[in-house]
C-alpha cells in the first residue's frame, strides 16, 4: 500500500483554494433557502415532460453541440448559430474561457469582491490573478483600472455579485475598447436587469457574454448556461469544450424553459415585485441597501442599539439560521462583512423573513 498518494498530485493542485459553495441543506421541509440566488419558484410545467421523453433514450449520447438550443438562443437573440455555444452550467462557460485564453504567462483578472469561482478556475490553468478593487461599498465600476490591469482575459459580473449592482453599457464598451484582452461579461442576473451587453456584440470582437439557466429559468438543479460571443471566439471555446458535455435531459429541460416565454415572464414579474417590497423594507428600517437589479439584495443590518458593522450582520445572519433562514454572509471582505446577502424568495418567505427580523431588532435591544 501507497502511504501518502498527495506525493504523486503536483504542487500547484495542493496549494490552491477549492471553490466553497453556499450551503445546500439535505433536508428543505421547514426550512426558507434564500442563500444561493436559486429561483424561488418550479421550472416551466412542460419541462417535466421534456425530460420524461428522454429517459427512454438515455442508452444513447445526447447530440454533442446541443445543436438545438444553439438554434433557439441565437434565433432568441438575433445571433447566428455559430455565435453561440451550450455549456454545463455558465460556470463550465467561465472554465472554457480560462481554458483557451490563460496560462502561467497570461493573467486573468476580476473585480473584487466577485464571483470567488473566478480564482478557483484560474489556479486549475496555474495562471495568476489581479483583482480590481472597489473603492468602496457603493460598488462603481472602476474603468479606468480595469483596463489598466494587463490582463489576458477579465470576468466583469454585471449586474454585479454580491452587490447587485448594475453597470451601464456605455461603461462597459467602453471597458471593450480599450482593454487589450479578452472581456468576459458574466451576465448570471441580466434577466432581472434592466438592459444587457448583446447589442455591444456587433462593436466589439473581443467581447464574450456568459449566461446561466440557473437563476432565471429555474434550472439551478439541471446545469445549463450558454456563451455568445463572435464566431471565431465560439470556434476557440468549442475547441476546448468536453465532448457531450450536456446530457439529454439537460438539453430537453432547457429547450422547453427557454420555450415557454410566458412562464418565463410570470416568475421573472414576481420575483421583480418581491425584490422592491424587499429594497422598501429594508430602506424603511434605515438599512443601506444597493438598489439591485439581480434576483437578491445586500443590505447592512442595524441591530436596535444603532450599532452596524460585522457584529451586527453576524448576529442577524445567526439568528435567521436559528430561525431556519439561510441567507449569505461574506464576512471575509471589507466591503461586505458588514452586509448580509439575501436572495429573492416567495411572498411567503420573505414576508416569513421580515417578521424574524423585526424580532431580531426587538430581542437584540
Amino acid at each position: 500500500m501507497i502511504k501518502d498518494v498527495t506525493r504523486f498530485v503536483p504542487p500547484y493542485i495542493l496549494s490552491r483554494c477549492a471553490y466553497s459553495p453556499g450551503y445546500q441543506p439535505a433536508n428543505h421541509k421547514d426550512l426558507i433557502k434564500l442563500n444561493t440566488n436559486e429561483n424561488p419558484f418550479p421550472p416551466s410545467p412542460t419541462v417535466s415532460d421534456a425530460v420524461q421523453n428522454e429517459i427512454s433514450n438515455l442508452h444513447l449520447y445526447p447530440e454533442p453541440y446541443s445543436q438545438k438550443l444553439r438554434d433557439l438562443i441565437a434565433s432568441k437573440h438575433s445571433l447566428s448559430e455559430e455565435q453561440v455555444i451550450i455549456g454545463n452550467g455558465s460556470d463550465d462557460l467561465l472554465n472554457l474561457c480560462v481554458r483557451a485564453f490563460a496560462d502561467t504567462n497570461r493573467m486573468v483578472g476580476m473585480l473584487e469582491p466577485s464571483y470567488s469561482l473566478y480564482p478557483t478556475l484560474t489556479s486549475l490553468q496555474r495562471s495568476k490573478v489581479s483583482k480590481v478593487e472597489f473603492l468602496n461599498d457603493e460598488f462603481k465600476l472602476p474603468v479606468e483600472e480595469i483596463t489598466k490591469s494587463g490582463v489576458n482575459l477579465f470576468f466583469l459580473t454585471n449586474p454585479h455579485a454580491p452587490s447587485g449592482r448594475y453597470f451601464d453599457q456605455e461603461s462597459v464598451f467602453s471597458i471593450a475598447s480599450e482593454i487589450n484582452a479578452i472581456l468576459v461579461v458574466d451576465e448570471a442576473y441580466a434577466d432581472f436587469s434592466i438592459e444587457n451587453s448583446i447589442p455591444l456584440l456587433d462593436k466589439a470582437n473581443n467581447l464574450v457574454i456568459t449566461r446561466t439557466l440557473s437563476k432565471s429559468y429555474s434550472l439551478a438543479g439541471s446545469r445549463v448556461g450558454f456563451a455568445i460571443s463572435s464566431p471565431e471566439i465560439i470556434s476557440i471555446l468549442d475547441s476546448v469544450r468536453e465532448v457531450y458535455n450536456l446530457d439529454r435531459m439537460s438539453q430537453a429541460a432547457a429547450f422547453a424553459a427557454l420555450s415557454d416565454v410566458h412562464y418565463f415572464e410570470d416568475c421573472r414579474r414576481k420575483i421583480l415585485e418581491e425584490r422592491e417590497k424587499a429594497y422598501t423594507f429594508f430602506t424603511q428600517l434605515g438599512w443601506r441597501t444597493i438598489e439591485s437589479h439581480a434576483n437578491f439584495i445586500l443590505t447592512e443590518p442595524i441591530n436596535a442599539t444603532g450599532q452596524v458593522g460585522k457584529k451586527s450582520a453576524s448576529s442577524l445572519f445567526n439568528y435567521l439560521e436559528k430561525n431556519n433562514i439561510h441567507v449569505r454572509y461574506f464576512h471575509n471582505h471589507r466591503l461586505t462583512e458588514s452586509k448580509i446577502r439575501i436572495s429573492i424568495g416567495t411572498e411567503r418567505q420573505m414576508n416569513a423573513l421580515y417578521q424574524t427580523i423585526n424580532k431580531w431588532c426587538n430581542e437584540e435591544s
